[in-house]
This record gives structure tokens, sequence and C-alpha cells, in this order.
């Protein structure tokens, strides 16, 4: 089942470092798909969030000729928020800590994403 598989992505992808502290799976239109996240968060407000800041993201990218957008990086005082495009359906959104080795995260949010476009 679908919704197996792309749990599994995100349990591999939260497991993959310990800088990963949470991920979520959200269409582009904000609709929930799937969630890795932290007790107390709540799941629709992280995706509609998300789907709004990457809408903003790839207008911003559109405007300014960037190209089309891959990811946003939102850096808070403890830790960072990645969003990610994961393909034509899908956007996915990482949580990070403060001191994550962004390399190693930006590198496993790029491998989730892609297995997540795979697999919708």
């Amino acid at each position: 089942m679908k919704t197996d598989t792309l749990n599994t992505i995100l349990q591999n992808l939260n497991g993959s470092s310990a800088d990963i502290e949470a991920s979520a799976i959200m269409s582009v239109d904000g609709l929930t798909i799937a969630t890795k996240l932290s007790e107390g968060i709540d799941e629709d407000r992280v995706g509609a969030m998300s789907a709004a800041i990457f809408s903003i993201g790839a207008r911003t990218a559109l405007e300014l000729a960037r190209g089309k957008l891959e990811q946003v990086m939102v850096k808070g005082s403890k830790g960072y928020v990645l969003i990610t495009d994961a393909g034509r359906e899908a956007v996915l959104a990482v949580v990070a800590k403060e001191s994550a080795k962004l390399g190693l995260v930006f590198l496993e949010t790029r491998r989730a994403a892609e297995a997540i476009s795979a697999s919708l």
C-alpha cells in the first residue's frame, strides 16, 4: 500500500541522522499525506504552512529567473526546516536540530524526496 511505503520512507529518513527530528509529506496544496512528527505538532498546520512556503518560494524563483525551485530552508534559533520538492504531487518537510550537519541532512532529504516522487 502506498501509505505504508511513504511511512517507511519517513521512518528511514528520521532514522538516517540524529539531527533529523521530524518529517512530513504533504500534497502541493497542503493536505497531509504522511507524517513522522514530534508529539504536539499539528500535522494539518505543518502541511498547510509548508505548502504555502514552498509555493511562495517557487513564485520567487520564477520571478527572479532562478529556475525550478528545489528546496526552501527556514532557519530559526532552535533549528531548521527544509521544504523540498518531492515530485509533481508532493512536498517533503524535514525538521532538523540547530547543530545539524546540513550537508548530511540535505543528502538524506534529497534521497527521501526522490523515493517519495517514485512512489507517488
